[in-house]
């Protein structure tokens, strides 16, 4: 009795190791795996290489990541309609982190495109976090962060000092996650946005469609007064070409009906699709990829990023294009070119020659100016001769 009692002792924790040293086992051989995978992502350029700085340094001494050498044209020859040539390139990014695409070294491709505008979403990082990197010279910084640190937030650079700038849309149960950001400028408005998910299993859709009703009508005040331009990660594909697998995806956060119709319903109040517009129904244009199963390689994605303008505003745009080679993160980068007819007036008002009348005036407020110098100094001398004060 007591040796098989003993046997069976013996072989239950024989089983019981072998079990173990079989999970472990399994574990190291998963682990392995996806190593192998990522590795491999990474050297197709379909994920995000380990955090290094390539490019160490501040804005000026960034250099052009490697892959898009040859490979960008960052002074393109583009339009209006009516024959205007640009002068305004408005760029728009979801960055998912910006400190991760600093260290990368993606960052340093915004030095190059050199946009008079840019308009980051997803930055993920509060003002006081910032990278040096990041403040980049020759542009006034603005950034929308977030009550939760590390989640969501916004960021809009721009070269020239806008009239104002607010902070989200007036609405406190949306405005704590540093969504919104509007630079208003003096024949327009620049509105940075990062629309938010509906999350997994849509826990958020109810919310998101609160949220779409409220921007709605944040834009529509905003038209009120002038054109708008909306640019940024507004988390929806509009229709089924906008999307690589539409069949499989009619459940899924971005693509349900409901996310769809409320598109709709900005659309045909008085709002473009400029991408739509300028490139009908274009198959294969895709902003966003996920990082898994080789998605990016494979071109199987979704387009998610948006420059939505006023209707009465697009005559004034040239092209909107989507710079699918730029990487760092699983969106890249849209940019809008526009023909800003209030800077060329700004240039013509300062090129303008003086006239004779101007002259004149600036002479006669010159005599004046000296007049009262001359008074001035009269009245300090006597002041001092009588003992007092200036």
């Amino acid at each position: 009795m007591f040796i098989t009692d003993t046997m069976d002792r013996f072989i239950s924790r024989s089983y019981k190791w072998n079990c173990l040293v079989f999970k472990r086992g399994l574990f190291n051989t998963t682990i392995q795996l996806m190593a192998k995978r990522v590795k491999k992502g990474q050297a197709e350029g379909n994920a995000p290489k380990k955090l290094k700085l390539t490019n160490p340094g501040s804005w000026e001494h960034m250099i052009l990541p490697a892959e898009l050498e040859g490979q960008v044209d960052f002074n393109p020859v583009s339009q209006t309609a009516d024959s205007r040539p640009w002068n305004l390139k408005i760029i728009s990014w979801n960055i998912n982190g910006i400190r991760a695409v600093v260290k990368s070294g993606k960052l340093a491709y915004l030095k190059f495109e050199n946009p008079d505008i840019i308009c980051l979403q997803e930055t993920k990082c509060a003002e006081a976090d910032i990278p040096e990197e990041a403040k980049f010279l020759d542009y006034h910084k603005y950034y929308n962060s977030a009550d939760k640190k590390g989640y969501s937030s916004t960021a809009l650079y721009s070269k020239k000092k806008p009239l104002s700038v607010s902070y989200g849309i007036d609405k406190p149960e949306h405005d704590n996650e540093g969504r919104v950001i509007t630079a208003e400028y003096p024949g327009f408005y620049v509105v940075t946005v990062y629309v938010p998910n509906s999350g997994r299993k849509l826990v958020r859709l109810d919310y998101r469609r609160e949220w779409n009703t409220d921007f709605l009508a944040y834009c529509k005040q905003l038209d009120s007064k002038k054109p708008v331009i909306v640019a940024g990660d507004l988390n929806v594909a509009h229709t089924e070409i906008d999307l690589a697998n539409p069949k499989t995806n009619t459940k899924s956060s971005g693509f349900t009906p409901e996310e769809r119709e409320d598109f709709s319903t900005w659309l045909d109040d008085g709002f473009v699709d400029t991408f739509r517009h300028f490139h009908g129904d274009l198959k294969g244009a895709y902003t966003f990829w996920t990082y898994m199963s080789n998605a990016r390689k494979r071109n199987v994605g979704w387009r998610l990023d948006y420059f939505v303008t006023s209707e009465r505003f697009v005559k004034n745009i040239a092209t909107n294009s989507i710079r699918e080679m730029v990487l760092g993160s699983d969106h890249c980068p849209i940019m809008l070119l526009v023909a800003d007819e209030t800077a060329k007036e700004e240039e013509e008002e300062e090129e303008a020659p003086i006239t004779d009348n101007q002259v004149k005036e600036e002479n006669v407020e010159s005599k004046e100016v000296q007049v009262k110098k001359v008074d001035d100094s009269v009245v300090a001398e006597v002041s001092s001769e009588n003992g007092t004060g200036a």
